[in-house]
């Protein structure tokens, strides 16, 4: 199977693991609930998936590989204990907690989170003295004297012996406790994870040209040569910020990453390759809706891995735009509740620190952005604990920590501008704040005030929501020059179902064009599965000898 379908069946199986009867008791017992063994080539992903999975289910991950453990550290070390029996004292052997196990104990305190997966990696990999203790561990969840707690599955993951010196192969009796599956390499699912991470165009585009060179592992003279999805998502990485220092990029840096001297050499120089079409196409130009003339010539004259790269600079940039609205949209959608809350506090005049106490005695006005600020302080800190909690429990997406950043961001920046009126000017932010004595007593000055704060925050948050919509209506038009690009320069070609297929398959362009709508993509959409549909009919009337 792929890494794909491998992660949906441990997803599912976890979800079963974890579930409840009416009681609250697990339906599955411990002792029935297989441990999964991944058995995959290094650098497919094993360990990524786990991550999206503990994310997905909102529990735990606690992870660790198994191949710097000693008896001693998984087991736990012994010491003596004094016990009583038959009114004797005796001393007793007993061991201190797991390594292991203690950790999942601190995640469970840190995070609050009672839930989640015991990832270990490289198990076939274990020491010598370790390795008998291995089955009790797999069948009864024990590493020495102590469980691994109610409401954790466990996942476990190693390569197979053609891969790793250091494997330990499993004998029938232990491979009988565990749920096996094998896992092999498969660039079309790993492409679908790699466009959502942002790889490197480059990358991807040399890859859609050579599938072959995805995944190698071959023995030369030399040693070992291989290249991994993990070599190449690395590489990306190095690739984007020697751009950004305008460093030049040669095999020699390709090599640390990508260990096969044909690779490396064919990899930099379609990287060469891709920069020149780069900026002869002047892709900016293109999605501004103002490509030119020789742009438009050169594609309509271009051989396919040509046509094929500029297709892939032009979908990255413009899918990482719809990613960025996207994640702008969520973290508006998520700052809204506790705004909501807080301008409802504020409208009725009821910040948190104002009270009839304070009214009248003193500055009502500082009052009442003490009692806004108080607020803030509130949401910040919670934002900033939920922030703490899901790191720790190894159960935050990359996506999800910009979410909660830019909530944190928004929010410590409005404190800190009211923090700031309310030591300079305390009328800066509200001309309509009444000053008669009479309203003063009856605390309308304090209920202005806060309102007035309250709608000032509003304001800001509108003012993101505004810039949010410009951004999508800038990435609408870009999309539009896109696929008005495509239809003059590839016109009926297979560019056009490579254009509307990447778009579909892509999480945030999907996500963008169900949210926002795009005329281009459905009009193209429909036309390619009517194309479809009369291609099927045709193949079953060829095969009728009609």
């Amino acid at each position: 199977m792929n890494i794909k379908q491998a992660k949906d069946y441990i997803k599912n199986s976890v979800s079963l693991y974890l579930k409840k009867d009416e009681f609250g008791d697990y339906r599955v017992p411990v002792v029935r609930q297989r441990p999964i063994f991944l058995l995959g080539a290094p650098g497919i992903g094993k360990t990524a998936i786990m991550e999206q999975i503990a994310q997905e289910l909102g529990i735990a991950l606690v992870a660790y590989s198994m191949t710097h453990h000693t008896r001693q550290s998984a087991l736990g070390l012994p010491f003596i204990e004094k016990k009583h029996y038959g009114g004797k004292e005796y001393p007793v052997s007993e061991y201190t907690m797991s390594e292991i196990i203690a950790s999942i104990y601190d995640t469970m305190e840190e995070s609050g989170i009672k839930e989640g997966i015991l990832f270990l990696d490289e198990i076939n990999c274990v020491s010598e003295t370790l390795a008998p203790s291995m089955l009790q561990f797999l069948q009864y969840k024990v590493f020495g004297r102590h469980a691994v707690p109610e409401g954790w599955v466990i996942v476990t993951a190693g390569n197979p012996p053609e891969y790793n010196k250091s494997v330990r192969e499993f004998d029938v009796v232990t491979m009988d406790r565990l749920k096996v599956l094998p896992v092999e390499p498969d660039y079309r699912i790993w492409k679908e994870y790699a466009t959502e991470r942002g790889v490197h165009a480059a990358v991807l585009n040399f890859l859609d040209l050579k599938k072959e060179c995805f995944y190698v592992m071959e023995m030369t003279t030399q040693g070992r040569s291989y290249v991994t999805a993990r070599g190449w998502e690395d590489l990306s990485e190095i690739l984007k910020l020697y751009e950004e220092e305008e460093l030049k990029v040669e095999e020699s840096l390709v090599e640390q990453y990508i260990r096969n001297p044909k690779v490396v050499k064919e990899f930099t120089a379609y990287y060469d390759l891709f920069n020149k079409y780069k900026k002869d196409y002047r892709v900016e130009e293109i999605l501004a809706g103002t490509p030119s003339v020789q742009a438009l010539a050169r594609a309509k004259e271009a051989p396919f891995d040509e046509r094929l790269s500029l297709l892939g600079m032009l979908l990255d940039k413009v899918q990482a735009e719809m990613k960025d609205v996207m994640e702008q949209a969520a973290y508006l959608s998520e700052l809204r509740a506790p705004l909501k809350a807080l301008l409802t506090k504020t409208q009725d005049g009821k910040a948190e620190g104002v009270d009839e106490n304070t009214m009248g005695a003193g500055n009502e006005s500082s009052d009442a952005l003490a009692g806004v600020i108080h607020m803030l302080d509130q949401m910040i800190e919670g934002r900033r604990k939920l922030l703490y909690n899901l790191q720790t429990a190894g159960s935050l997406s990359d996506e999800d920590k910009r979410k909660h950043k830019r909530v944190l961001r928004f929010l410590e920046e409005r404190r800190k501008e009211l923090f700031l009126r309310e030591f300079s000017d305390p009328k800066a932010y509200d001309d309509s704040r009444p000053d008669s004595q009479e309203s003063r007593e009856h605390g309308e000055g304090i209920s202005q005030d806060c309102n007035a704060a309250g709608n000032w925050i509003k304001q800001k948050y509108n003012g993101e929501v505004a810039r949010m919509k410009q951004e999508t209506q800038r990435t609408g038009e870009q999309l539009h020059a896109l696929f008005s690009f495509a239809e003059q320069a590839f016109q009926n070609g297979n560019e056009m179902l490579i254009l509307v297929t990447e778009l579909t398959v892509g999480k945030s362009s999907s996500a963008f064009i169900a949210t926002f709508g795009s005329e281009d993509y459905r009009r193209h959409n429909e036309e390619l599965m009517l194309s479809e549909r009369q291609n099927d009919l045709k193949g079953k009337i060829a095969e009728l000898g009609l």
